[in-house]
């Protein structure tokens, strides 16, 4: 693999979508403001200038007509790009994303497929209120025939896009608005990460911690707080939610005997159930020492207000005290 250089989350994405385009003219990209604008997080840039705007298409503010469009020109034999400007508005086009684009595969017998990707600039942070900072990847995670992945680094922003892109069914790819500035490591070739593969981003051996998009960062921030406390934290970033990699998550509770699952979605029916209940269901369960724990986001819309925003998701004092307790047995 090449050397890599520094680039940020978004630099990363619109690194994959140029070298998918290059790579294949069947590629194209979608959304409102994509265009000259350059996109609402001004994640595709330049693109429309580098290759026209037959590829790079600014759509009218019509998201159910924009994936019906999607899912068409995948049946097609094209290969499309759905960019949402927030993730909320996934709402307003559930009827082509949940009936026809996840479904038609199996509908028709296996004859087609379905090779689209959309984008989900998602989560709160950015004082966008209710309506434009949800976290919806556990409502679409449970729809079959969906492929569901969270990058949460510039490196995996990259690779798990380009897998996306190569994949013949839909794949709903959510990005944390929060990270678009991160940076790190990018290779300049165009490497893939396989979906469906979780990854140890730091080895522990007291508790196990499944995170998910930037609460991933925030996971490893509460493990180094815990290591001064000699606590040991093991961190796996989740980074496909459908399908997800349980055989990971049961080794590293084998190993560490307790499990906590940080999002930032709704607790409540989001992807920490399903995690706590995969291991419920497995060998797993008889090693654990302590009831599994979920931190998800509150039972509520994300508020206005800048401190009530951070108080209805998970913030690392949170979860360094939640895990402290987990590990230490107090209530």
């Amino acid at each position: 693999m090449s050397e890599a250089r520094e680039l940020s989350y978004a630099q990363a994405v619109q690194e994959a979508l140029a070298q998918a385009m290059q790579a294949d003219e069947r590629v194209f990209l979608m959304g409102e403001d994509i265009g000259v604008y350059g996109g609402a997080f001004q994640v595709t840039g330049d693109l429309v200038h580098r290759f026209g705007e037959d590829r790079v298409i600014d759509a009218p503010i019509a998201e159910l007509g924009q994936a019906g469009v999607a899912v068409g020109a995948a049946l097609a034999g094209s290969k499309p790009v759905l960019e949402f400007q927030f993730s909320d508005f996934a709402t307003l086009a559930m009827e082509q994303i949940a009936n026809q684009a996840a479904k038609l595969r199996y509908m028709l017998g296996g004859k087609v497929s379905v090779p689209l990707v959309m984008r989900f600039p998602a989560g709160s942070g950015t004082g966008a209120a209710a309506q434009h900072s949800q976290s919806l990847e556990a409502w679409l995670a449970h729809v079959p025939g969906l492929k569901v992945v969270q990058p949460s680094t510039p490196y995996d922003a990259k690779g798990l896009l380009l897998a996306a892109i190569d994949d013949p069914d839909p794949v709903m790819v959510f990005e944390h608005k929060l990270l678009y500035k991160t940076k790190g490591d990018v290779p300049e070739e165009a490497y893939r990460i396989p979906i469906g593969k979780a990854l140890v981003r730091r080895e522990g051996t007291d508790v196990s911690v499944v995170a998910t998009s930037i609460m991933v960062h925030k996971a490893l921030e509460a493990a180094e707080t815990l290591a001064a406390e000699g606590i040991s934290v093991e961190v796996i970033d989740l980074r496909t939610l459908r399908p997800m990699d349980t055989p990971t998550i049961i080794e590293s509770v084998k190993k560490t005997t307790r499990l906590a699952c940080v999002y930032e979605g709704v607790k409540t029916l989001g992807i920490g159930a399903e995690i706590s209940a995969r291991i419920a269901e497995s060998e797993a369960f008889d090693y654990l020492d302590a009831p599994i724990l979920r931190l998800g986001g509150a039972e509520s819309p994300i508020p206005y207000n800048p401190q009530l925003e951070k108080a209805a998701v998970p913030q690392v004092p949170g979860i360094v005290e939640a895990l402290r307790n987990l590990v230490t047995g107090r209530t």
